[in-house]
């Protein structure tokens, strides 16, 4: 009996031990495409949104420990920071309404898995025309061009 390891045939060299990586990870299906951005964007969004109505719940509860210290909270809203803040706020409650219809889409519509990637582009389209028309508009009413 010859000094071979165990398994191998007489003569045969044992098979090479290295095993090529993938070049994307398994397992992944977005990584980096339409559907992961989506997924993030979608986060984001719905955790903005949560944080400003708590600070939206607690200044409006503000009224009943103090009327004066609410008014003086109001006050801080009507500042062009705030304005912007808004159009921050109309960006986000958009987008996640936007993308939370076209998860809907893609959970119920036989085919919706199938043009995520089409309707996420349409979601970004159908977004940025909401917000052409709200931007000016809002802009102008921050910055006293239109009352």
């Amino acid at each position: 009996m010859s000094d071979k390891s165990a398994g191998t045939l007489a003569g045969d060299t044992p098979a090479s031990s290295t095993i090529a990586m993938p070049k994307r990870p398994a397992g992944t299906l977005y990584r980096g495409n339409e559907g992961m951005w989506s997924w993030v964007m979608h986060r984001i969004t719905g955790v903005a949104i949560y944080f400003f109505l708590l600070v939206h719940i607690l200044d409006t509860a503000l009224v009943r420990v103090s009327p004066e210290a609410y008014n003086a909270v109001i006050n801080q809203y009507k500042t062009p920071l705030m304005g912007l803040g808004e159009i921050a706020l109309v960006a986000a409650i958009g987008l996640h309404a936007l993308n939370g219809l076209r998860i809907i889409l893609i959970d119920f519509w036989s085919v919706g898995t199938k043009h995520q990637k089409l309707m996420f582009y349409i979601v970004l389209g159908l977004w940025a025309v909401l917000m052409i028309g709200f931007v000016p508009r809002q802009l102008m009413h921050i910055f006293g061009g239109g009352e």
